[in-house]
């Protein structure tokens, strides 16, 4: 399953979004400055632990759905519950992979204010457009830590199918994700 995959990077490691993640989660996004980056609605910690099940329904056809890993700092050491979190990366599947205009939706969040510039999110990124972009046959790619298998097979999303939808005002993502390969298509001016 997809939601079981962990992805590991030579500065980062991402797992899934799992109910340890919740109560540090839950105060980084009690930063107004970080929902306003984010574009996101404050919620009720109980809110909160119902987020990583809910954001684990990805399907080979889906509909509307989301992936969500948690943004791992790879230390010394192969144990990775003793790694510290610096954030989130999303992916918003809309629609179906076979249809002419599905859409794959790349967020990033590095929430830990001292691992910020410091390349962690362009890694995170990488390791996740990568998988989700993955043939079967690149598959063989993915690292695997001594205590967690390699990660299951990719979804094969089309690269001509990711967006990212970023306020003007943040220049730091906008380079980010331009340094990635992606380019303005659009602006929305609210």
């Amino acid at each position: 399953m997809i939601c079981d995959a962990v992805l590991v990077g030579t500065k980062v490691v991402l797992v899934p979004y799992r109910a340890e993640h919740v109560e540090k989660y839950h105060q980084w996004m009690s930063n107004p400055l970080l929902r306003e980056l984010t574009a996101s609605d404050p919620l009720a910690l109980e809110e909160e632990y119902e987020m990583p099940s809910a954001w684990h329904k990805t399907s080979v056809d889906f509909i509307y759905t989301e992936l969500t890993f948690i943004i791992l700092v790879r230390a010394a050491g192969r144990d990775v519950s003793s790694f510290s979190m610096a954030g989130d990366v999303n992916l918003f599947l809309k629609g179906n992979p076979g249809d002419e205009d599905p859409e794959a939706e790349a967020e990033i969040m590095i929430a830990a204010p001292v691992y910020r510039r410091q390349g962690f999110a362009y890694e995170a990124l990488r390791l996740m457009l990568s998988y989700v972009t993955a043939s079967s046959a690149d598959f063989g790619q993915f690292e695997s830590l001594e205590d967690n298998p390699p990660p299951p097979s990719p979804i094969a999303i089309k690269p001509t199918c990711l967006v990212v939808r970023i306020s003007q005002s943040n220049t730091p993502s906008i380079s980010l994700f331009e340094r990635l390969g992606f380019s303005v298509v659009k602006v929305v001016g609210v």
